[in-house]
């Protein structure tokens, strides 16, 4: 249906990251991959998911000049907002270790933000999925850390991995989402794109 729909276009993931990637495979479509570093600096006073539409919208930037005519580029953002800050990815185990800990026996929002850029313009759509975790114990995360080293995921965790498994009580949203990618959404966006 969609990749019919979008047979004269060439969509662009911006992304490096297999899970993206695999949920735009999920769905059929054809995609390049193109990659081009941005420094994921925010201002200060931006909260929740202005963050995230913000840093989303940043990584279109660089590619803006090049986009032809029916190419659809696709930039995103996950960031996991809770107790008023954003948390990004760890910087070490100790890092990853007290983002956890903060989580625990709390709930939190997992917020993506997708950008669809092409070469007239720009929408940004951003999906919000609370987390409620258990209380866990520092035996659970160090054990999580060691075994799953999930430094490259927003808030230290990943909720397909063991940690969600034993850890998380409950979702309201989308799970896909907390995955990184709101797949209903952007299957949605761009549906009314073309």
């Amino acid at each position: 249906m969609l990749k019919e729909k979008l047979k004269d276009h060439q969509l662009i993931l911006a992304s490096g990251s297999p899970r993206r990637q695999q949920f735009f495979k999920d769905l059929d479509l054809e995609f390049e991959i193109r990659l081009k570093p941005v420094e994921e600096i925010y201002p200060p006073r931006l909260r929740r998911s202005n963050i995230s539409d913000y840093l989303s919208q940043l990584k279109a930037l660089p590619f803006k000049e090049e986009l032809k005519g029916n190419d659809i580029l696709i930039t995103s953002d996950t960031i996991v907002w809770h107790d008023e800050q954003a948390l990004g990815k760890p910087k070490s185990k100790e890092d990853a270790f007290a983002m956890i800990r903060s989580l625990s026996g709390t709930s939190h929002e997992v917020i993506t933000s997708v950008c669809f850029t092409t070469a007239t313009d720009q929408k940004t759509v951003n999906s919000i999925t609370t987390v409620h975790f258990k209380e866990l114990s520092d035996d659970e995360i160090h054990y999580y850390i060691e075994q799953y080293q999930p430094f490259d995921k927003a808030g230290a965790y990943g909720i397909q991995e063991w940690i969600g498994h034993i850890g998380v009580t409950k979702i309201e949203g989308s799970y896909f989402n907390v995955m990184g990618l709101p797949v209903n959404l952007v299957y949605k966006t761009l549906m009314g794109m073309v």
